[in-house]
């Protein structure tokens, strides 16, 4: 008779009743499965055959959820997303998900531990928003380890999270768009807010362009990386998707706002040569005053401070992206024309934006529509 591999494994019925399914995978570490009947243990010893003949890594019956958090981490995560948001996860496992649920086994994790984890991250004065985005890290956690066939389930997906409200989307009017631009005229930065609202550019993306980038002729930029600042050191980085390296046309006020601001740049390298580092980042459109990127902190500070100087409501940055959408709505811009220029990955993304129209617009589209429903009032 031949012998059986280590990797087919085996099921026996323990004294205390219980089934237990042994495997000893290539590493040479034997893991045991424990079930109440032998068909949960022959189950499980499928998975982790399943999970052998992949290559894929094998978790015991022991293996807490915090080690498998670390794993997953390291060996899924740091694979599949950019760097700060690889940051984000491993906070949120360090700071909220590990110290609730870690000292779980990751088999017996179940529903009620995941929602008293979520209801403690809230008690300790999380936003629902952040407590919401645990979960969801969590859950993608999970669908890795469904993935490598260490849990039969994920459990994150049945527990209940607090309610999010949806952040409220505010429409730019032009008027309102105007009052935004004679706010910052005049500032070192008024380039960089006047791109932003014209042609809807990640943050990232504007703070990541280089001159070259820049083409005076044909009037376009082009979006070919992003600046990201993690662990206080600045990074390039690809793009968000395929869809974020384009090239946009400039419109001609926005092509000249960029004239002025690398003329105001030149003053500054002649006036500082010794110490002008712009060289050393590839020319960079938008940099401080010696060349170097901006963070996106003091960006948004002075935009917040621009604003106030000038009475007008708060805004963050990113609603000059949402604007330069809702602007493209007012004037007609087809959406798919608007999802090539801002770069988003689906039309519905494009779509929820456009849904979301100044009030005087949506008064407009009613009068039209009374027009032409009853053209003799």
């Amino acid at each position: 008779m031949a012998k059986r591999g280590n990797s087919e494994g085996t099921i026996t019925k323990r004294k205390d009743g219980r089934w237990e399914a042994k495997i000893t995978p290539p590493d040479g570490r034997r893991r045991s499965y424990y079930a109440k009947t032998r068909q949960e243990a022959a189950q499980k010893l499928l998975q982790a055959q399943k999970a052998v003949s992949q290559g894929l890594p094998l978790a015991g019956e022991r293996q807490s959820t915090g080690a498998f958090l670390e794993s997953w981490l390291k060996d899924a995560a740091a694979q599949r997303v950019r760097p700060k948001t690889l940051k984000g996860y491993a906070d949120m496992v360090r700071l909220h998900i590990a110290p609730e649920i870690g000292h779980v086994p990751l088999v017996r994790l179940t529903p009620q531990h995941v929602e008293k984890m979520l209801a403690g991250v809230l008690e300790k004065g999380a936003s629902p928003r952040s407590v919401g985005h645990c979960k969801a890290v969590l859950r993608n956690a999970l669908n890795q380890a469904m993935r490598w066939s260490a849990i039969g389930r994920n459990v994150a997906s049945l527990a209940r999270a607090p309610h999010v409200p949806e952040r409220e989307f505010h429409a730019l009017a032009p008027a309102s768009a105007r009052c935004v631009l004679e706010a910052v005229k005049g500032d070192r930065l008024e380039a960089l807010f006047t791109v932003a609202l014209a042609c809807g550019l990640r943050q990232g993306e504007a703070l990541g362009l280089r001159w070259q980038d820049v083409a005076w002729e044909g009037g376009t930029l082009t979006i070919q990386r992003t600046l990201q600042r993690i662990d206080r050191q600045y990074r390039f980085l690809e793009p968000k998707t395929a869809r974020s390296r384009r090239t946009i046309a400039l419109p001609m006020p926005v092509a000249a706002s960029l004239r002025r601001h690398h003329a105001r740049q030149l003053e500054e390298r002649l006036n500082m040569p010794q110490a002008w580092e712009g060289e050393a980042w590839g020319g960079l459109v938008f940099a401080d005053e010696l060349g170097r990127p901006l963070s996106g902190f003091h960006v948004s500070r002075r935009f917040k401070k621009l604003l106030a100087l000038a009475g007008l409501p708060a805004m963050r940055y990113h609603d000059l992206r949402h604007g330069a959408a809702s602007l493209m709505a007012a004037q007609g811009v087809p959406a798919r024309v608007a999802m090539e220029i801002l770069g988003h990955a689906q039309i519905s993304t494009t779509m929820n934006v456009y849904a979301h129209v100044a009030p005087e617009l949506q008064k407009e589209a009613a009068e039209r529509v009374a027009v032409a429903l009853w053209p003799e009032s």
